[in-house]
């Protein structure tokens, strides 16, 4: 199947789509803050519908929107960090806002359009350009080694935000770039996985790898692992299977992992 180039790109930027959503996943499920991830997925749909409606690039939509409504919610939210009332009030906004542009797109001349837009919903993984794959790749690899960096500070604010601040620690600071980081991830990652089930993605491996381990090296090594197999494994599958879409077998054996970690955690506690 390699002898494909459009296989080729898909592999390209889907190794790098997973191993920056394993990475952010494990913070996102320490930190709880799942919710915000799910509500900036609907943003970036909206944010392709925009960009569709105003006769941009989509990927401008999605990462402009995304990354802005992301600032928003951790300048507004304490310490930097989205609550359930900010985060709740935006979803509830972006959904207004995104049925609206619906309407528009459908009555406008740029109506056909909208299919492409729309494919953000499910992802169109092999549909990637070979550009449009080394990009995927560079902000995936750009993400995850961000996230590296800031790792000791970034552990320390999420387990112990007081201490942090003690310690010198611009908790606040990193609890805003973490959420632009997330933002980026799920702006990126909408285009291969879709934003229904992006969040399957990040929140299936890092849950798995929190079950099986505590230690937050090993958990992140792990999250990235369970991640990328999930992508490799889906996007052969859906090669196989003509009638299976991709993201669908990626999210797949994301949640098939998340179930045998569950498992065995439990027979291991019985044990």
């Amino acid at each position: 199947m390699f002898a494909h180039d459009f296989v080729r790109n898909a592999y390209l930027a889907g190794t790098f789509i997973a191993l920056a959503c394993g990475v952010t996943g494990w913070f996102v499920v320490l930190r709880g803050q799942l919710f915000a991830g799910d509500a900036l997925t609907h943003v970036a749909f909206v944010g392709a519908i925009a960009a569709a409606v105003l006769g941009f690039d989509e990927r401008v939509g999605l990462f402009a929107l995304t990354v802005l409504v992301a600032g928003g919610m951790a300048v507004l939210g304490r310490r930097g960090q989205a609550d359930d009332a900010v985060i709740g009030t935006v979803f509830a906004w972006i959904l207004g806002i995104g049925v609206f542009l619906l309407a528009v797109l459908a009555t406008s001349a740029s109506g056909g359009t909208g299919i492409s837009a729309a494919n953000t919903l499910f992802g169109s993984i092999y549909a990637l350009t070979p550009g449009g794959s080394r990009l995927a790749a560079a902000i995936g690899l750009a993400v995850s080694l961000s996230v590296l960096v800031a790792l000791r500070p970034l552990l320390l604010a999420t387990l112990d935000a007081e201490l942090a601040v003690v310690r010198g620690v611009p908790a606040r600071a990193l609890a805003v770039a973490f959420l632009v980081v997330l933002a980026a991830v799920t702006a990126e990652s909408t285009q291969a996985v879709g934003a229904l089930l992006l969040l399957g993605l990040l929140a299936a491996p890092a849950g798995a790898a929190h079950r099986l381990t505590a230690r937050p090296y090993w958990g992140l090594v792990l999250s990235a692992l369970i991640a990328v197999a999930a992508m490799w494994g889906g996007l052969a599958l859906s090669y196989q299977i003509a009638s299976l879409p991709p993201s669908s077998a990626i999210i797949g054996l994301a949640g098939a992992a998340y179930a045998i970690a569950a498992v065995a955690t439990a027979a291991r506690a019985r044990a």
